[in-house]
């Protein structure tokens, strides 16, 4: 029997358009998304069910690399798309919030950001959050990726960006894809060099935050600044 077999308050496009997309589960939410990718003879939401079970967790299946997801049956290339699609529309939303929002002078709301854009990352990357006067985002941008070390942090790209975005204040943060929140020697190298570099153009280093998995780890909180 097909979704569309099903009584109406069951199918999850009538209960998001009645209910909210709250009252879904996952398994639904991620039906309604792959739509018709699902295999032959059996349902969307069956076909979900069966990827969050075969991944342990959604969190893990939407990080999934992209050679697991088109390997796994009646998934494909139109599947994946539509999940690296929705994430990154996610993201986007998530970010154009903050650029209209309130001033960054919240740890809490800035640290739920960087968890969000970084913490499922499998490399280590290097990123800014460029701000105004008020501390208002400008503009959040990835610039380096790979080890962050003296060799692939370059001091004079971060302050080329940041002229070029017109900021008068900036937040580094990078991610540890090991989960382990704790600044290494490198990264306080690093650090000092970067604020020793903008302070040259008169643009402020506020923090430095490392996101490791659901941790994020502060500079300015540890005195490392």
């Amino acid at each position: 029997m097909g979704i569309r077999d099903w009584p109406a308050s069951e199918r999850p496009r009538e209960k998001l358009l009645t209910a909210g997309p709250a009252a879904l589960s996952e398994a639904e939410l991620l039906a309604l998304l792959l739509g018709g990718s699902g295999r032959r003879g059996q349902d969307a939401v069956s076909r979900a069910r069966e990827l969050l079970t075969r991944h342990g967790t959604l969190r893990a299946f939407l990080c999934a690399d992209r050679a697991r997801c088109l390997s796994e049956p009646g998934l494909g290339i139109v599947g994946y798309c539509r999940v690296q699609a929705s994430l990154e529309l996610a993201r986007r939303h998530y970010e154009e919030a903050l650029r209209v929002g309130p001033p960054l002078d919240c740890p809490t709301r800035t640290h739920a950001f960087l968890r969000a854009r970084l913490r499922d990352s499998p490399h280590e990357l290097f990123c800014c959050l460029h701000l105004d006067n008020r501390h208002r985002l400008i503009a959040f941008d990835e610039l380096f990726r790979g080890t962050i070390d003296g060799a692939s942090v370059h001091p004079r790209e971060v302050v080329k960006q940041a002229l070029a975005r017109n900021a008068a204040a900036v937040i580094l943060a990078h991610n540890h894809p090991s989960g382990i929140a704790e600044a290494s020697q490198a990264d306080q190298l690093i650090t000092r060099r970067l604020r020793e570099a903008l302070q040259l153009v008169d643009i402020r280093v506020l923090d430095h935050l490392i996101v490791a998995d659901n941790h994020c780890l502060s500079f300015a909180e540890r005195g490392l600044l």
